[in-house]
């Protein structure tokens, strides 16, 4: 299943919360989510209906899968590697998505969101110890270093980012250098740094089914 490219903001309508996926707008008056906080369409007005346990483990794997910009075959393979390591699937799950790339560059704070992160990666902006990558879904590791390509440099969708670094608390994961514009890989991430709001053992109780 190929990846949704339509309105970002549709899908916080469509999960009932709102989950930033327009970076700072998400949380704007200017926010979708914000002046129509119900579901898209004609009878999106309407109570929501009770979920069924099958409803509710579906409705938190789509909320990754939006969350992450994961496709349903991505997804099913990271739960597959996590299932092959010690400890508690769901939490294995989570931290294995946080090492991409595209997300990693977004938690440091050198793109206002993974979507941006995932199209700057794609067309080689970034550099993890030094070589171009151009596959955002690349799995990093402790002491990799992730830079701007000196080329994109000068490029106008990195304008004003030293700015906005000064503002930017990186998780304890990742070691952020402000003046270089850096990123390095300090250890796993903890599962105080994991988001909140996804419940990844509903997601484990779906494809264990």
């Amino acid at each position: 299943m190929s990846r949704y490219t339509g309105p970002k903001e549709k899908l916080s309508r469509k999960i009932g919360e709102n989950l930033g996926l327009k970076a700072e707008r998400s949380f704007s008056p200017k926010s979708a989510f914000m002046k129509k906080p119900y579901r898209p369409g004609q009878h999106g007005k309407a109570r929501r209906r009770a979920l069924s346990e099958f409803g509710s483990q579906l409705l938190e794997k789509q909320k990754v899968k939006y969350t992450y910009g994961l496709t349903e075959k991505q997804l099913k393979k990271y739960f597959n590697e996590a299932k092959q390591q010690k400890g508690m699937i769901g939490i294995n799950l989570l931290v294995i998505i946080e090492k991409r790339l595209d997300n990693t560059v977004f938690r440091g704070g050198l793109a206002a969101s993974r979507t941006i992160a995932r199209q700057l990666a794609s067309h080689g902006h970034f550099l993890v110890n030094g070589k171009k990558i151009t596959i955002p879904s690349c799995q990093l590791n402790i002491e990799d270093v992730i830079s701007i390509n000196p080329k994109s440099r000068p490029k106008a969708i990195f304008f004003g980012l030293e700015l906005k670094l000064k503002k930017r608390d990186a998780p304890s994961w990742l070691e952020l250098n402000k003046n270089n514009f850096e990123i390095k890989i300090k250890s796993e991430p903890k599962e105080e740094d994991l988001p909140k709001n996804l419940n990844m053992n509903t997601i484990v109780e779906y494809y264990s089914r």
